[in-house]
């Protein structure tokens, strides 16, 4: 909580300054994170959920454990798909255009996020699609990119639902005001995540730890779960930037014409 805490303080007040050395000291700092999580952590993350399985085959749980992996990733790929159509179902009272149709101009952007596995990479074409569902050059401009570094709704949704399934696999306790509580806090580390595949569940590791109560080997069964799915949460959030783009680019139009 006191490291969110100052990295919030910290980018809100180098945000404020308009240039100055401490700026790029913080920016040199993000490129190095980047690097660090890119060329080090996550080449190595399959050497240790490797080991843990091995653990878990020895105890007899990989098998059970395996099973329920393949039902919450079935779950989580479903809720992804009712996450984009109630987003494009609000989008659609909007802009007063049929939902499924502005949700299937945005496959390619979907489908290309499955590839990449990185909103930042998807952009030329989530753009793209966003201007072909109508949204001003200058809004999706605006709003995709910056959708792209802190719109995780995807991701968010998986890492909740992976958190919840293995605290009731654990019989670990859980009750509703501890889940708001995470998903509150699980919020805002999102938009501090860096864009990198595994960058999310990365950022999470923390508060998992330390409001769950999560061990090395649930942190670790955290990371194989999300990985698992990283390009579906990835293309579930991208797509979402399109119905956001929507949203926005009616509500300003709108906000001009009264002016």
């Amino acid at each position: 909580m006191t490291a969110l805490v100052l990295s919030f303080t910290l980018g809100l007040g180098l945000a404020s300054m308009r240039g100055g050395a401490l700026k790029e000291v913080a920016n040199d700092f993000q490129v190095i994170i980047v690097q660090l999580i890119n060329r080090v952590i996550l080449p190595f993350l399959p050497i240790y959920i490797f080991g843990i399985f091995l653990n878990m085959a020895h105890t007899g749980e990989v098998y059970s454990i395996l099973i329920v992996f393949i039902k919450i990733i079935g779950i989580i790929f479903s809720l992804h798909i009712f996450l984009l159509i109630f987003q494009y179902s609000v989008a659609a009272l909007f802009v007063k255009r049929n939902p499924l149709k502005l949700l299937a101009r945005m496959m390619p952007a979907y489908f290309t996020a499955l590839g990449t596995q990185s909103s930042a990479a998807t952009i030329p074409v989530t753009l793209e699609q966003t201007k072909k569902n109508g949204v001003s050059a200058d809004i999706a401009g605006f709003v995709i990119p910056l959708c792209a570094t802190i719109h995780l709704s995807g991701s968010t949704l998986k890492i909740v639902a992976c958190a919840l399934a293995l605290m009731i696999m654990q019989g670990m306790p859980y009750d509703f005001y501890l889940f708001a509580g995470f998903i509150l806090m699980l919020g805002i580390t999102m938009v501090a995540a860096p864009g990198v595949p595994g960058g999310a569940i990365m950022a999470a590791l923390g508060i998992l730890q330390s409001m769950l109560g999560f061990g090395e080997a649930e942190q670790a069964l955290m990371i194989a779960l999300y990985i698992a799915m990283d390009s579906f949460g990835t293309a579930c959030n991208v797509t979402g930037d399109g119905a956001i783009a929507l949203v926005i680019d009616k509500i300003t139009h709108k906000e001009n014409y009264m002016k």
